[in-house]
C-alpha cells in the first residue's frame, strides 16, 4: 500500500503460464523517484532485463503503467503505457495510449500490471478489483480489434489485438477502444503470449490528497490549453493533420520514401482538406480540453480519423494525393492492429526497392489500388506481407538499400523529414526506442510548428533537444497526453511569430546551452513552482509529493537514463553507431547544391552527448550515481562504464 494519495498503491503481477497472478513490490521511494508511467516500467523492466534477452522469450516481461494523474480529471490525462522488450528494435520500447483502459486499471485498484510467460491457448484476462480469472478464447482467433471491442458493454473497454499481434508482425499495436499503443511492436509480444485481450472494471478511485487545490489547478490548466494557438485553437479545429500545411512550407514534409521535404499535391491530404470535406465530429480522450480527434465517415460507419503521422506517410511518403483512400486505410489497419508509422515506412522502402529493381514485390510509387489487400498480407503474414511484416530494418539487410531505409535503432520514423528541422533528426537518433518524433522531443515545434528557430542550424539544438525529451518523459510519467507541452511556450510568443519578442527568444534558443547544462546537470537549484509547467503543481496536489519544477525534470531524466541502461543490457551498441540516421539524412542534401540541407549529426551529438553526461552514447557512472540509477548485477558484465 501506499501512504501517497492519488495512487492506488498496488502494482499487479500475472504469469501466463502458470495463470497465478499476486502483487508485484513497489513502494512509495519507487513512486517519487519514477512518478510513474514510461519511467516507473522503464525501471522495474532495469532490475529483470538480462543480456541476450529476446522479445519472444518466455520472461520478457509486458509493463502497463498509469500515472498519479490517471483518473484524477486533470486535463488531458487518461494516459496509460505499455513497455517491454521490442521484437523490432531488440530493445526497450514504450508506447503510449489514449484508451479508457489506463482508467480501468485504475478503478479496479491497481496502478500498473506485470505480466510474464506465455499461455497454452488464445488468453483473455478478465480483472475484477481484486480478483483475475484466465479465460480460454481460441474462438476469438483472427477477430478485428472493432469486433473485440463489440463483445463488451457496460462500460468495459478491453484492451486488445488484432490479427497482425496474433501472427506477431513486428509492428503490431495494441488497442484501447479506438485508440492505440502503437510504437515498436508491443501487440506482437501479446501475440506471442497468447494474450488477446485484457478487461478491468472496479468499484475504486484514488483518493486525492487536496481536492480544492487540485480543483483550481485544473481550472487554470484547461484555460491555459484553451487560449493557447496550438491547444486550443489548432488541434481542435483541425487535429494533428492541421500540420500538414506548415510542414510543406518548411520543406519537413516526408516525400517519396524522405528523398524530399514537400510534396506537390499537398493541399488534397491536409487537416483543411479533412476538415471542409469529411469531418463530421470532433473527439476527444477523457478530460482532455483540446478535442483534437478527427471523426470520419468510412462505409457508412463513424470512426476515428486520421492523424498527421498517417495522412504523411500514406500520402506524400508513398506519393498519393488520394485522401479518402487514408481514411479508409487508416481504419483498416486499427482493425487488422497494426501501427500505421511502421507499416507505412515499411511499404515506401518496398516502393523504393522496386523503383530501384532491388526487390519485385509489385509496389510502385503513386499505384496505390492494391493496398488494402496488402495490408490483409501483412497482418496475416501471406506472401509479401511476410517480408513487409518484419519492417524496414530487416528488408534492407535482406535486399539492401541501407543509406535510404528510413529508420533509427530499426524504429521507421515519423513523418517529419529532418532535413528540414535538423533538431529533429538530433532527436530521431538519439530517442531510446528508436526512430519516434516524441521520444526525440519534438523539436520541430520550434523550428517551423510552433516557433520558427532557425531549423537548419546546429546551435542550442542539443541542449533543447535533452530539456524537451527530459520534460516530455516527466509529462508521460504522470499520465498525461504529451501535446499538453505544447502549452509550455508562451502563447503569446506562439501567435505573433514575426513580433520583436518572438525574434529575440527564437535568437536567444541558440545561445541558452551554458544555462540549459546547468539546469540538467544539476537540476535541484530549480527549486520552485510556476503556472506555465502545471504538472508538477497537479502532482502535489493529487498525490501530497514535493515536486518542484527541478525535482519533476530530474526525474524525466532518471527515465531517459534508466531506458538507455536498459538498452545497452540488450545489446544497443555503444560508440559510433550508437545514436545514427540513414545516409539518405545525413549524407544527401535535401536541396541539390544547398549544403545545410542535410542533418548535421555528430556535430549534434558530441555536445549532446557532454550535456547529457554520457559517453559514445552511454550514462557515464558519474551520471548513473547522480541519478541514483541501481544497475542490476548483470550490467557489470557489458555495461561499458560499470567499474569506478
Amino acid at each position: 500500500m501506499t501512504n501517497l494519495k492519488g495512487y492506488m498503491g498496488k502494482v499487479l503481477f500475472v504469469d501466463l503460464t502458470k495463470k497465478t497472478y499476486g502483487e508485484f513490490p513497489w513502494t512509495d521511494e519507487d513512486r517519487k523517484r519514477t512518478i510513474g508511467g514510461k519511467v516507473m516500467a522503464a525501471d522495474i523492466l532495469l532490475q529483470h532485463i538480462r543480456p541476450g534477452m529476446k522479445a519472444f522469450d518466455e520472461d520478457n516481461w509486458l509493463v502497463i503503467t498509469t500515472g498519479p494523474l490517471t483518473r484524477c480529471k486533470t486535463p488531458s490525462s487518461t494516459r496509460f503505457n505499455i513497455s517491454t522488450v521490442s521484437p523490432l528494435t531488440g530493445i526497450l520500447t514504450s508506447s503510449n495510449c489514449g484508451g479508457p483502459f489506463g482508467r480501468r486499471l485504475k478503478k479496479a485498484g491497481w496502478d500498473a500490471m506485470v505480466i510474464t510467460g506465455k499461455a497454452s491457448e488464445l488468453t483473455w484476462i478478465e480483472i475484477e478489483d481484486d480478483k483475475v480469472e484466465f479465460h480460454d478464447v481460441p474462438e476469438m482467433k483472427g477477430m478485428l480489434t472493432g469486433e473485440i471491442s463489440k463483445q463488451f458493454k457496460g462500460g468495459i473497454s478491453p484492451l486488445t489485438i488484432g490479427p497482425a499481434g496474433e501472427n506477431k508482425v513486428l509492428y503490431a499495436g495494441v488497442f484501447s477502444g479506438e485508440r492505440t499503443a502503437g510504437r515498436g511492436g508491443v501487440g506482437a509480444v501479446f501475440g506471442d503470449k497468447k494474450l488477446k485481450l485484457i478487461t478491468a472494471k472496479g468499484s475504486k478511485n484514488p483518493e486525492i490528497y487536496d481536492q480544492e487545490k487540485l480543483d483550481e489547478i485544473i481550472e487554470q490548466w484547461k484555460m491555459q490549453l484553451l487560449r493557447h494557438p496550438i491547444t486550443g485553437a489548432q488541434l481542435s479545429k483541425l487535429g494533428t493533420a492541421g500540420l500538414v500545411a506548415p510542414m510543406q512550407a518548411h520543406r519537413i514534409l516526408a516525400t517519396k520514401n524522405f528523398s524530399d521535404g514537400r510534396f506537390d499535391n499537398f493541399e488534397k491530404v491536409s487537416g483543411e482538406e479533412l476538415t471542409e470535406k469529411y469531418l463530421v465530429g470532433n473527439g476527444n480522450c477523457y478530460s482532455c480540453p483540446m478535442r483534437c480527434e478527427r471523426r470520419v465517415k468510412v462505409d457508412g460507419k463513424n470512426v476515428k480519423g486520421p492523424e498527421l503521422e498517417t495522412l504523411g506517410l500514406l500520402g506524400p511518403n508513398i506519393m498519393n494525393d488520394d485522401i479518402e483512400k487514408i481514411l479508409r486505410w487508416n481504419y483498416e489497419l486499427d482493425e487488422l492492429g497494426m501501427d500505421t508509422i511502421s507499416c507505412a515506412g515499411s511499404i515506401a522502402f518496398a516502393m523504393e526497392l522496386q523503383e530501384k529493381g532491388m526487390w519485385d514485390s509489385g509496389l510502385e510509387f503513386g499505384k496505390t489500388d492494391n493496398l488494402s489487400e496488402v495490408f490483409k498480407l501483412i497482418a496475416n503474414r501471406e506472401g509479401i506481407g511476410d517480408i513487409l511484416a518484419d519492417g524496414t530494418k530487416r528488408m534492407s539487410e535482406k535486399f539492401g538499400g541501407k543509406e535510404f531505409a528510413i529508420h533509427a535503432k530499426g524504429m521507421e520514423l515519423a513523418a517529419y523529414e529532418p532535413r528540414g528541422a535538423v533538431g529533429q533528426g538530433l532527436g530521431y537518433a538519439t530517442a531510446n526506442r528508436g526512430g519516434c518524433h516524441l521520444n526525440a522531443g519534438y523539436m520541430v515545434v520550434l523550428e517551423g510548428l510552433g516557433l520558427n528557430m532557425n531549423s537548419y542550424t546546429a546551435k542550442g539544438k542539443a541542449s533543447l533537444a535533452i530539456m524537451f525529451q527530459n520534460t516530455m518523459e516527466a509529462a508521460s510519467a504522470a499520465g498525461c497526453c504529451v501535446f499538453t507541452s505544447y502549452a509550455i511556450l508562451p502563447w503569446f510568443i506562439v501567435a505573433k511569430p514575426t513580433s520583436i519578442m518572438t525574434r529575440v527568444v527564437q535568437q536567444a534558443f541558440k545561445f541558452l546551452t551554458p544555462i540549459l547544462y546547468i539546469g540538467m546537470q544539476y537540476p535541484e537549484i530549480l527549486a520552485l513552482n510556476i503556472p506555465l509547467i502545471q504538472y508538477p503543481r497537479a502532482i502535489n496536489a493529487a498525490t501530497g509529493s514535493k515536486y518542484t519544477m527541478g525535482t519533476f525534470i530530474k526525474a524525466g531524466s532518471y527515465g531517459y537514463n534508466v531506458e538507455r541502461v536498459c538498452n545497452i543490457i540488450l545489446g544497443l551498441p555503444v560508440g559510433k553507431d550508437t545514436d545514427t540516421l540513414p545516409k539518405r539524412l545525413t549524407d544527401e542534401e535535401q536541396v541539390p547544391g544547398v549544403k545545410k540541407t542535410k542533418v548535421p549529426l555528430e556535430k549534434m551529438k558530441k555536445s549532446y552527448y557532454i550535456i547529457r553526461g554520457w559517453k559514445d552514447g552511454a550514462p557515464t557512472m558519474r551520471m548513473i550515481k547522480k541519478l541514483g540509477i541501481k544497475l542490476p548485477e548483470c550490467a557489470k558484465e557489458v555495461y561499458p562504464y560499470g567499474k569506478g
